[in-house]
């Protein structure tokens, strides 16, 4: 979703409070750089801190980070904060992150992107990496309290905005999952439906009713209609049934991302159907609560016709290449989907599948960090998931989701002015 607020900057304690609520943490061990286009904060970028620290492997980060960052052609400043625990209680801090800021600035230079400024934030003090003032900047730093009592920390949490724990602090546990034991009555009725259609998984017909469905859901999501286990047992059972299916689960992230046509078309192109399949959906849409008016998609794309231009394979889409743009406002509705359908601590099939998700949507956004959390929880739930693992292999190669790496393209809460 992208919305317009203009929210005002005077210092830097304000752009520092700005950063975990639009990372939604508190970044550790981490380099957080913000494009500038005149006074239009642009585009975010979250990395780790490089483990090496010669000069070389400075070099190498230095160019990476470059690489990322013009992707904001529009962009012709940069600020950049570096959190870190080191330094601070021997006074060398400075001295220790210098090298690192004098790499940055020396790569950036070369695109004509200058460094406005550069801050360091420890676990109890932040302070401007290039001021020797000491009224400025007193020994060790200026207590970490001025960024979280900054107006804009404060004007950001009026409107609703919240800073969750850092993946570290959470030990990969991620905080967007329900907390107790798992409602009896979806439990019931996924167990009811499993026994009815998880053997028709290469089912066209069955698939068009898995798109339908949740194409309804992903509808009431965007209106802020959320799931609940009191009046939404059945479909909830019905959609945890669902994510038990790579191709279904697949399908269902594509349409989010792509649309309906890309996810049926993916189907067809993979092979997936069965020419031996039941001649009726083995459920009806009313079942659930659906009306057979509502939010049922247009009809399937046929087998072995041609495929139109905005139709785009599932690979390219789970690689974050194409579309062009994804459709956020759908994806953030799948988020929040897939939050309500798994509890804490849950293992097995269908939590490996919520927690895949949640980390490929997070990598889309560009919050590595958050997207690794998901997957070792994903591992956890279900060692050897798949699709965890090839996901985890693209985090390890330092890949950033194209998406992210484009203003254009890029998921942000908002678009903010400097005043």
């Amino acid at each position: 979703m992208t919305t317009k607020r203009t929210l005002s900057i005077h210092r830097p304690e304000d752009i520092l409070g700005y950063i975990p609520h639009m990372l939604g943490y508190w970044p550790e061990d981490s380099l957080v750089a913000i494009t500038l286009q005149g006074k239009i904060l642009g585009a975010t970028l979250r990395v780790d801190l490089p483990s090496q620290r010669t000069p070389q492997a400075l070099a190498g980060f230095a160019e990476q980070i470059r690489h990322y960052l013009v992707a904001d052609e529009a962009a012709n400043g940069v600020v950049l904060a570096v959190y870190s625990e080191a330094g601070w209680a021997n006074g060398a801090v400075v001295e220790q992150a210098m090298p690192l800021l004098e790499a940055l600035q020396l790569h950036l230079d070369e695109v004509d992107m200058s460094v406005r400024d550069a801050w360091l934030i420890g676990p109890e003090y932040w302070r401007s990496a290039f001021c020797e003032d000491e009224e400025c900047c007193p020994d060790p730093g200026l207590p970490l309290a001025r960024i979280k009592d900054s107006q804009l920390n404060a004007e950001l949490v009026y409107q609703g905005s919240a800073v969750g724990p850092s993946p570290r602090a959470s030990k990969g546990l991620p905080s967007f999952v329900r907390t107790g034991p798992l409602d009896p009555a979806v439990q019931e009725a996924e167990s009811r439906f499993g026994d009815r259609i998880l053997g028709l998984w290469r089912s066209e017909r069955c698939l068009d009713s898995v798109l339908a469905v949740w194409h309804h859901v992903l509808a009431r999501g965007e209106r802020g209609d959320r799931l609940q286990p009191q009046t939404d047992a059945e479909l909830m059972g019905f959609l945890r049934t669902t994510l038990k299916v790579p191709a279904w689960r697949d399908a269902v992230v594509v349409m989010a991302a792509a649309g309906l046509d890309s996810a049926r078309s993916g189907a067809v192109s993979f092979g997936l159907f069965s020419d031996d399949e039941p001649f009726a959906s083995p459920f009806d849409l009313s079942e659930l609560g659906i009306p057979a008016s509502e939010d049922v998609p247009p009809a399937p794309v046929p087998r072995g016709s041609a495929a139109r231009a905005d139709v785009f394979t599932y690979g390219d889409v789970l690689l974050g290449l194409r579309p062009d743009t994804p459709s956020w406002s759908q994806v953030d509705a799948l988020h929040h989907v897939l939050a309500g359908l798994c509890v804490e601590e849950e293992s097995g099939e269908v939590a490996a599948a919520v927690f895949t998700l949640q980390g490929w949507i997070s990598w889309c956004k560009g919050s590595g960090s958050i997207a690794h959390a998901c997957l070792v929880r994903a591992e956890a739930a279900r060692p050897g998931y798949r699709l965890a693992g090839l996901l985890m292999d693209v985090l390890g190669q330092g890949t950033v989701c194209r998406w992210a790496s484009r203003p254009g393209s890029a998921w942000r809460g908002s678009r903010q002015a400097l005043i």
